[in-house]
């Protein structure tokens, strides 16, 4: 972050070096997918919950958990890997380097085509990600209704209220998601598009668009662990509504 805030209050000159330019790429670059792989995870996980609440108790182990979080922190940092090819800092020909070096998308990595493949990997990192949401919390939904449907007794309606609590949240969930993430994918497509036709129009809307998406990527990360807190409250709080 301090970094970030640094670029936003100064885009130009870099200061800090080619290595720490690259460095911070990486570590952004792998804190953003780790991100998003921890959220699908813990989907996964409330589905099980939900869904196979004893299937849950034996699977979803303490061990398995701390498995899953350091696999997913691997995928990661090999995922985010090319930003050290990537990225570097490069300044504009016929300028002096003190005043316009900018740690940025090399000219090699834009002839190449590899920023082109690093956008669709980035891609992929959130559309599979939506994808996975919707069905889960679609089968969590579903799951619900059908033991509203089944629910018989005294506690029928504040079962019913718990219900109607988790599928809104579940709803919260997705929609925080692609509310976060989304301007921040659409930022990186626009850039690689002005990167290649060098359009003054394409990197204003690319700038102003890359400070609305820097802005939800960290309140992202500030509002996940209090939804999903939330959402383990509700659906944690009677397991026996969701026994088989």
């Amino acid at each position: 972050m301090p970094l970030d805030l640094y670029r936003i209050w100064r885009y130009r000159p870099w200061n800090f070096g080619d290595q720490l330019c690259k460095l911070f790429q990486f570590v952004s670059e792998s804190c953003t997918y780790s991100t998003i792989l921890n959220i699908t995870a813990l989907s996964v996980e409330r589905y099980f919950a939900i869904c196979f609440p004893l299937r849950a108790k034996v699977v979803v182990t303490k061990g398995r958990v701390r498995g899953v979080i350091l696999v997913l922190w691997l995928v990661a940092f090999f995922s985010a890997g090319p930003i050290f090819v990537l990225v570097g800092v490069e300044h504009e020909n016929g300028t002096n380097p003190w005043e316009t070096n900018e740690c940025k998308a090399t000219e090699y990595a834009i002839r190449s085509g590899l920023l082109t493949i690093m956008v669709w990997v980035s891609s992929v990192f959130f559309f599979l990600p939506v994808f996975c949401l919707t069905v889960l919390y679609s089968l969590i939904g579903r799951r619900l209704w059908r033991r509203k449907r089944e629910t018989i007794g005294p506690n029928i309606s504040s079962r019913d209220k718990n219900n109607k609590q988790t599928v809104k949240m579940l709803a919260v969930v997705v929609f925080a998601f692609v509310l976060c993430w989304l301007p921040f994918h659409v930022g990186r497509y626009l850039f690689s598009k002005s990167s290649e036709a060098s359009s003054p129009l394409m990197s204003q809307i690319s700038e102003y668009c890359n400070l609305v998406s820097f802005v939800l990527f960290y309140l992202s990360a500030a509002i996940n662990p209090i939804l999903y807190n939330i959402m383990s409250k509700n659906t944690g709080s009677q397991p026996a509504n969701f026994s088989g």
